[in-house]
């Protein structure tokens, strides 16, 4: 369900106001969505000025990269071992930014926005 980023209706005191226009389209903010882990699967959106935002639904692979030699390599992802965002997402699964995931590597930290980005980066932890 999207969000509403207009003005309220409703006076501080609880009576109502008289607005002279409706809703408008540039009001609205898109819905949640989060980046599971799964079958790879992105989704496409329209923002204002027609550039285009893709979103990670769900992935399991990551590109790792590894500072202690410079090399990138994909990775497997199994579960989300720690989340300082939430720790529900952690049970759920959800990739967020800064989230430490357990990969077939070693445990990896979430560099990228999977939300706003549309890919999914790390770095490996030693």
């Amino acid at each position: 369900m999207a969000h509403w980023h207009g003005k309220s209706r409703r006076k501080s005191t609880g009576g109502r106001k008289v607005l002279a226009r409706g809703k408008r389209r540039t009001e609205i903010s898109t819905e949640k969505q989060w980046t599971f882990i799964g079958e790879p699967k992105r989704k496409s959106y329209r923002k204002t000025g027609g550039n285009p935002l893709v979103r990670v639904l769900s992935e399991n692979t990551i590109s790792v990269a590894d500072r202690s030699t410079g090399k990138v390599e994909k990775a497997n992802i199994l579960n989300v071992v720690d989340n300082p965002c939430d720790p529900n997402y952690v049970r759920r699964n959800i990739l967020t930014k800064g989230a430490i995931i357990e990969t077939d590597k070693g445990q990896v930290r979430i560099t990228s926005r999977p939300g706003k980005d549309g890919v999914v980066n790390g770095i490996l932890i030693e």
